[in-house]
């Protein structure tokens, strides 16, 4: 499987939590040998400024982020462009799923998914997407950018019980009918992170589930990187993200 990254990805821009340093490194350590690394380039101003408004794009310009960000936009274009036609993954960083048209908080500067999604639509690439955010936190960023859009179903599994969420996710893969299935992939729900509820293996589980949705829609799926921050055990979700995404 293609996973989308740029050495970039290592530095640590800012003070928060998704920027910290270790924290690609602890992916990389389980992915390496397995996975086909694929380099993520900077996305293009015209592909930015179609999600966020010149002002906001002004502002994180002014705090120094724009190329970490824009580099994180445009890796998430490349992995939904390969996801068109094969499972991708985008370890990428900053996340973007808190980042709204003109604002953004929780460690978020751009909005990749939107971003991508947006770009594929554009370009028409799709028709319709679908977008399951299992990060802990609601992706209100992404609901405020595409909600109204009209082409794009997004769902954030909300449920405090693991089989609930777990069937819950099913529940709406099994009716998921969409061009591509973009996961906004936060792993902050592990049962030794933040959120405390997700085994390891649940994670393989969601990516199974995409992935049968999306054959049997005939469209693709790829995921990126949103939250997660136990370094100990975060490179082992997203391996097991991925090989549900294989079907293995």
């Amino acid at each position: 499987m293609k996973v989308v990254f740029h050495t970039d990805f290592h530095q640590t821009y800012t003070s928060d939590p998704a920027a910290e340093g270790g924290r690609l490194e602890a992916v990389l350590e389980v992915i390496t040998g397995k996975v086909e690394l694929v380099t993520a380039k900077s996305a293009p101003e015209a592909d930015i400024g179609a999600v966020h408004s010149t002002a906001h794009i002004a502002q994180v310009k002014a705090m120094g982020l724009h190329p970490i960000a824009a580099l994180a936009a445009g890796g998430a274009i490349q992995t939904a462009n390969i996801g068109l036609k094969e499972p991708c993954f985008g370890l990428i960083r900053p996340p973007g799923h808190h980042a709204s048209s003109d604002s953004a908080w929780g460690f978020c500067f751009y909005n990749n998914m939107a971003i991508a999604l947006e770009h594929l639509k554009r370009t028409g690439a799709i028709h319709t997407a679908y977008v399951l955010d299992i990060d802990l936190h609601y992706g209100d960023g992404t609901v405020n950018i595409l909600m109204n859009k009209g082409y794009v179903t997004i769902h954030n599994p909300d449920s405090s019980n693991r089989l609930a969420y777990l069937k819950e996710v099913k529940n709406e893969m099994e009716n998921c009918r969409a061009d591509i299935i973009g996961i906004s992939a936060g792993f902050d729900n592990h049962e030794e992170d933040w959120g405390g509820l997700l085994k390891t293996e649940d994670y393989q589980q969601i990516g199974t589930y995409v992935k049968e949705a999306a054959q049997r829609a005939g469209g693709g799926c790829f995921a990126i990187l949103e939250g997660g921050y136990n370094h100990r055990v975060l490179g082992h979700n997203v391996w097991a993200l991925i090989q549900g995404m294989e079907g293995k």
